[in-house]
């Protein structure tokens, strides 16, 4: 499946269940929102986006708990976990999206670039 049909796939299904959709994004810097709104009709299906780049910014607009960040790290499933939630209870969304990561260059063994 490629970039277009899961974007007119997600707005049949959202628009259907009359759900909205949120997301917070760390690593790709608000590229879901530009995708998820980059087909006419979209306002039907979307809410809001959260652009988190910096953990400040996570603790700030998210909510995310400092102790998770220094316990987990920014690209961990925790850290995304609250981002999910912050997001959710930041908007007037039923689903939320959220994506943390390295993008690169960089990363190590332990949390390679691109994951």
């Amino acid at each position: 499946m490629d970039l277009p049909d899961i974007q007119s796939a997600l707005l049949a299904t959202y628009r259907k269940k009359r759900q909205k959709i949120t997301c917070a994004e760390s690593c790709t810097a608000g590229m879901v929102a530009a995708a998820l709104t980059d087909l006419p009709g979209s306002s039907e299906i979307f809410d809001r986006g959260f652009v988190t780049y910096s953990n400040a910014a996570k603790l700030e607009m998210l909510g995310v708990l400092e102790t998770t960040l220094n316990q987990h790290g920014a690209v961990s499933e925790q850290v995304a976990r609250e981002m999910a939630l912050g997001a959710l209870q930041r908007s007037d969304a039923d689903i939320s999206i959220a994506v943390t990561g390295i993008a690169g260059p960089g990363g190590s063994d332990f949390k390679p670039e691109g994951r």
